[in-house]
């Protein structure tokens, strides 16, 4: 028997938006609960100029955060250099469903930042990871000492290894 609940439930595209900066634990949750919401997950990564005037200027580059955003199996497609405030043509570009945020922003901010949204209804908020955050990673790692001499020659670097389905970089998203 077909469960044609299923079969006719429409596809959603869900939509979040991210500095990505040292991906950890909490923005993997973030993205898990995200790809629950829908069918296929667009993370908009935030330019460098954007981010340093709402938060702080990230300390990987663009090109490193779009890797390890991709690396995630929740996400689906990036698209680099989102803006931070949306307009309705944005959003029918890309067909955005749904937007979704952590619930940390104040209701005011979150208000402005995401007004179009909000206003068509397509707006939800997931609860934020709480005990992690690049900021608290960035201030811990300020407090402790260099385990490695700094004239040693070790070296690493960012293997580009992906798992899981395949995945896409669209166009920049300005």
């Amino acid at each position: 028997m077909k469960n044609f609940e299923l079969e006719t439930r429409p596809h959603i595209r869900v939509y979040a938006d991210m500095v990505a900066d040292l991906f950890h634990y909490g923005h993997m949750e973030f993205l898990r609960q995200v790809s629950a919401m829908g069918d296929y997950v667009l993370v908009g990564i935030n330019a460098d100029n954007i981010a340093e005037m709402h938060k702080r200027r990230p300390v990987q580059t663009m090109e490193k955060r779009i890797a390890s955003v991709l690396a995630c199996q929740y996400v689906d497609e990036v698209i680099p250099n989102a803006p931070w405030y949306f307009d309705p043509a944005w959003i029918e570009k890309y067909d955005i469903g749904l937007v979704v945020h952590g619930d940390d922003y104040s209701d005011e901010r979150q208000r402005d930042m995401y007004k179009v949204p909000i206003e068509k209804g397509i707006f939800r908020t997931v609860p934020y990871t709480k005990g992690i955050s690049t900021t608290e990673i960035i201030r811990r790692r300020g407090k402790s000492q260099p385990r490695v001499r700094t004239d040693s020659p070790a070296r690493i670097s960012l293997l580009d290894v992906r798992w899981g389905r395949p995945r896409a970089v669209t166009e920049s998203g300005t």
